[in-house]
């Protein structure tokens, strides 16, 4: 029986059993409309109801209950991992050929179509001979969504809480990052064919594009997640793609001091640096947590202050109301229409901003950035990529060289000073933890070197390691209390 007619006898079986009397009430649709055609009112919980399985012990009070349960069973024990993928394969080119021939499919909004996969889907597996239990009928639906709809294989790594980062080595290595440590994944792509759909699906995503003509790319997945991706010839084993993902819990200072990446004393610093409206740098390598210690500290400003921030891919999730995010943009096929991170601090400048948020600090808008912390932006935030608060010093002076303005280089050095009140540095240390290993305070210019003066450090105390006050009075803020002594 061909596949069309399949879903024909499912759909008209269902059809009759439903509604008895639907052949006096007008005629019948015939295969091709019925094909082509969601009843209005249809839902994924009545499509999965209606299979023939052989438990039908009910799961929860709704359907929808039944579906998030479900869902979060197959999440938590990996099942979609131990179906079979011929299976899943064979589902996937059946649907794909049933909604092939669908027109103006591309018009189709993003909940009707997948509800028109999630019908497909039913029709194929309703009229096997084999019956399939709840379980394995709810991870072949999510598999076939996830095939075409979603991302593939990667689907349901991102859809795990508890994977942080996603690394992709060609078609046949996956890895992933799960508590600060990395490790092999056993999910794999069929070939690099699979691999590259699933790359041009997310970066379509993102109204970027990935080619031979330009083979690298950052961009940012509809759930926050930054993507970069190297094509071959420029990645030579195949294809690689790395995720970071962005969990949607926003953490606070508390959780922060509770996991021991610092203290109640500097957690109350830090607090009171932002509400003093202190200029402060992150500082730290790949995968610190810099933009996670941006948003702890954003959680301090006022609701009443008019927020712009800039980044490069939007990975920032600030909870204020008044709140601009501006996202650079690269260059077009022609090589025309690219927006920088320089030009879009320029022109957060005109937009009355309170602070101004840089995400990351990379090149020539580093002088901007300085410029707009000495011209009453006092408040602002940036991150850079820095080994010590030193380093993170000189790195500033560095990438406002690349601005091309001819400058001496105590005069940056005095913009530095002048700009700069903190600097936060973090550290990953080896069993994967992220911690803030000092709090620095920029002192001022001393001759021709930036005088700066360690705040906490982390430090052996007994057995462990915590971030500890050096006994340095900031000039700026002088004693400040933590929380505990507050209390």
């Amino acid at each position: 029986m061909s596949l069309a007619a399949r879903v024909d006898r499912a759909h008209s079986t269902s059809d009759r059993d439903e509604h008895p009397t639907a052949a006096a009430q007008g005629p019948s649709m015939n295969g091709a409309e019925q094909d082509h055609t969601i009843e209005q009112g249809t839902t994924k919980e009545s499509l999965v109801d209606e299979l023939p399985i052989a438990d039908t012990t009910p799961v929860g009070n709704s359907g929808q209950e039944r579906i998030t349960r479900l869902d979060e069973v197959i999440t938590e024990q990996g099942h979609s991992s131990t179906i079979d993928r011929d299976v899943v394969l064979r589902v996937v080119g059946e649907v794909r050929e049933a909604i092939g021939d669908i027109p103006d499919r591309s018009r189709l909004s993003d909940d009707r179509l997948r509800a028109l996969v999630e019908q497909q889907t039913v029709a194929v597996l309703s009229v096997q001979d084999e019956q399939l239990d709840r379980v394995t009928v709810t991870a072949i639906r999510r598999a076939v969504a996830a095939e075409l709809l979603g991302f593939g294989p990667l689907q349901e790594l991102l859809d795990r809480d508890d994977i942080s980062e996603i690394m992709v080595n060609g078609h046949r290595n996956v890895f992933v990052e799960r508590s600060g440590r990395l490790e092999a994944a056993d999910t794999v792509f069929e070939n690099e064919e699979q691999l590259m759909l699933g790359i041009e699906r997310m970066v379509r995503t993102s109204g970027r594009r990935v080619d031979q003509s330009s083979p690298m790319v950052d961009a940012r997945l509809p759930d926050g997640s930054r993507l970069n991706v190297v094509l071959p010839p420029l990645a030579v084993d195949g294809p690689s793609v790395t995720i970071r993902k962005f969990t949607e819990q926003h953490l606070t200072s508390t959780e922060l001091v509770s996991r021991g990446a610092m203290t109640d004393a500097a957690a109350a610093l830090l607090q009171a640096a932002v509400e003093r409206r202190m200029n402060i740098i992150v500082s730290g390598g790949t995968g610190t947590g810099k933009t996670t210690m941006l948003n702890v500290l954003s959680s301090n400003i006022g609701r009443t202050e008019r927020v712009v921030t800039v980044e490069d891919a939007v990975e920032l999730s600030l909870d204020l109301p008044n709140l601009i995010r501006l996202e650079a943009r690269p260059a077009n096929t022609e090589g025309a229409g690219e927006v920088t991170i320089r030009d879009l601090v320029r022109n957060s400048l005109r937009m009355r901003p309170d602070r101004i948020i840089v995400g990351e600090v990379r090149g020539a808008e580093a002088l901007d950035m300085l410029q707009a912390m000495n011209t009453g932006h006092d408040g602002s935030l940036s991150t850079v990529h820095a080994n010590t608060p030193r380093d993170a010093v000189r790195r500033l002076e560095t990438m406002v060289l690349f601005g091309g303005i001819d400058l001496p280089l105590r005069a940056i050095r005095e913009q530095i000073a002048s700009a700069v009140d903190l600097v936060v540095q973090l550290t990953r240390l080896n069993d994967g933890r992220r911690v803030v290993s000092s709090i620095t305070e920029v002192v001022g210019l001393e001759g021709d070197v930036v005088s700066i003066a360690d705040l906490f450090t982390r430090q052996m105390i007994g057995d462990r390691e915590a971030l500890t006050p050096t006994g340095v009075i900031s000039r700026t803020l002088g004693v400040v209390e933590d929380r505990e002594a507050r209390l």
